[in-house]
């Protein structure tokens, strides 16, 4: 996938995929407090991948709370991997 994004994913420099099933009757599938957390995050999260750290927290035992922190974290790494989003943070702090 080229650095320059056309379509509404946003610019990034992490690796996109195809998917094979439909994203969005998958994302209609998930837990509302999941579909809230990915409405506000920054990257642009598969349904797939969402649902499977939601699940293998929960499978741990971890509340709703707990489990949102955790894909928090996840994003926040994705983040520091990043090189378009480490020099928006750059930019806007120079401003």
């Amino acid at each position: 996938m080229s650095a320059q994004l056309t379509r509404n994913l946003g610019q990034t420099s992490l690796r996109g995929k195809r998917r094979l099933s439909d994203p969005m009757r998958t994302y209609d599938s998930l837990p509302a407090p999941l579909r809230q957390w990915l409405s506000q995050a920054v990257l642009p999260w598969s349904p797939t991948s969402a649902r499977r750290i939601w699940n293998k927290a929960h499978a741990r035992g971890h509340s709703v709370e707990e489990t949102l922190y955790s894909l928090s974290q996840v994003e926040a790494r994705m983040l520091t991997r990043d090189k378009y989003a480490a020099q928006h943070a750059i930019t806007n702090s120079q401003a």
